[in-house]
């Protein structure tokens, strides 16, 4: 009988302890938002009785939204590092009329859309012009490596479009985004026109520095690497200045004749 009481009167003590706190929060909640609500309408009131005060508030809080907006606005803008964010292709109708010729040709003959070959071609252009090596050469190196098959393996460990290997060019490709760059067509153009400019220093001779790149991309020693790489850059050449000449000779009605593609 005892037991059973005090068990009751527990219960009961826990009971009215539970809403005692609850009432006791509901207080404190109401008087909070009736604190809250008298001092926006104190705000309220005063912003009304002195406009001055008003308009300074007001620029406050715009100037506020507006940095806020630039800071976002940088974050959205701020150029990505890595190789997946930058773009692999582009229009044909940013290219000059050489480079349209080679981009259809080679687009012809390895079978590969126009416009990532656009995005190789308007690039090997602008790689020759800073390393002084021949555009027509570095995408003839690339079509004898990989065909223009960006994820080109190689048996030696050669990757993507010219087969540089990841490991003998790990902090070029760092900066890139890690070994996977050499997936990248663009990242992988850039490495391996790096690599050849800089055999074509040290050896001081073409057919020399063509070698060691076959070499370097797991080609081994083969003279008739060489043969192909510098065969496919005079056909290059040869289509565009065929381009060249075939517009310098619009206006007399000439035709311009390009070589047919060969598979």
């Amino acid at each position: 009988m005892t037991a059973t009481l005090t068990w009751t009167h527990l219960k009961r003590a826990v009971s009215t302890l539970a809403c005692d706190v609850r009432e006791g929060f509901v207080e404190i909640t109401r008087h909070s938002l009736a604190v809250i609500g008298l001092a926006v309408v104190g705000v309220t009131l005063t912003l009304l009785a002195r406009p001055g005060l008003q308009q300074q508030a007001s620029e406050t809080l715009m100037g506020w939204l507006e940095l806020r907006q630039v800071e976002q606005t940088a974050i959205l803008e701020t150029p990505a590092t890595t190789a997946a964010a930058r773009p692999t292709a582009a229009p044909m109708q940013d290219l000059s009329s050489d480079q349209v010729a080679v981009a259809r040709w080679l687009s012809s003959k390895y079978k590969v859309s126009p416009e990532p070959l656009a995005a190789l071609v308007t690039e090997a252009w602008a790689l020759g012009e800073r390393s002084q090596i021949s555009p027509t050469l570095i995408l003839a190196v690339m079509a004898i490596e990989s065909r223009f098959n960006p994820f080109a393996s190689g048996s030696q460990g050669g990757l993507g479009l010219m087969q540089i290997e990841p490991e003998a060019h790990t902090s070029a490709l760092s900066s890139f985004g890690g070994r996977l760059a050499a997936f990248d067509p663009l990242t992988n153009l850039r490495v391996g026109t790096r690599l050849l400019q800089g055999l074509i220093n040290d050896t001081g001779s073409l057919e020399d520095a063509l070698r060691q790149y076959a070499l370097a991309s797991g080609q081994g020693k083969n003279d008739q690497y060489v043969d192909r790489v510098l065969a496919e850059q005079k056909l290059l050449d040869k289509i565009s200045m065929g381009q060249k000449t075939a517009m310098s000779n619009k206006n007399n009605g000439g035709l311009p004749k390009f070589p047919q593609a060969q598979m």
